[in-house]
């Protein structure tokens, strides 16, 4: 088994951190750098990361959080926000890709115009791809931490308007999950099972019972 896969099949969603251990600024930098290579529709990127390390700040933190020691004894614990106007951007973003000669110009516009016409006026859709995106981004700062040698924890135990309120966060955007990150102490889970693959896996005109 290659190193991605076993990666994929020991990761655990950690409780316990070792309190001792910190993460340096550089590294919570290339974590944020590997989650932001996760896809997303027309490559709008629409997540963003606040990177809680402080302890009074992780004390607000963990205040919102139905107070889980773990979001104060994590290293870092990431705020994961979806930008609900990501779409706005796509344009400074296509501009990129048709400088790097990925895409012309005016495949650029048509995205921009599709963008608009689908996200401007669906509310719904909007925060779907927020929430999608930014999951997928989380899910690869997950198998980054692991990657490293780190464990990781995704949260959606929170008070989003609590969370919003703490660290200031507009509107525009969405707190989607918590996710703490640092070295594992004692006592952590292990890996919990899962079902079997035929329990969730259904072939083009099956009609399987799922209820």
């Amino acid at each position: 088994m290659s190193e991605t896969l076993q990666l994929i099949k020991s990761r655990i969603s950690a409780n316990r951190f070792d309190t001792a251990r910190e993460l340096t600024v550089d590294e919570i930098r290339e974590l944020v750098g590997y989650a932001t290579e996760a896809p997303s529709a027309y490559n709008i990127q629409p997540w963003r990361f606040i990177a809680v390390t402080a302890p009074a700040a992780k004390a607000r933190l963990k205040a919102v959080s139905y107070n889980q020691q773990k979001v104060e004894d994590a290293a870092v614990t990431f705020i994961v926000l979806g930008d609900l106007q990501g779409y706005e951007r796509l344009p400074e973003i296509l501009a990129r890709s048709v400088a790097a000669g990925i895409i012309e110009s005016q495949v650029a516009d048509g995205w921009v115009e599709m963008a608009r016409a689908g996200y401007g006026g669906n509310e719904q859709l909007r925060r779907d791809e927020a929430i999608r995106s930014a999951s997928l981004a989380a899910m690869s700062l997950m198998m980054a931490a692991q990657a490293k040698g780190l464990v990781s924890g995704p949260m959606v135990g929170f008070d989003p308007a609590g969370v919003k309120r703490e660290f200031g966060i507009s509107d525009r955007f969405l707190p989607v999950m918590l996710l703490t990150v640092g070295y594992a102490a004692p006592g952590n889970w292990p890996r919990k099972p899962r079902f079997e693959v035929e329990r969730v896996l259904a072939f083009n005109d099956d009609r399987p019972d799922w209820e």
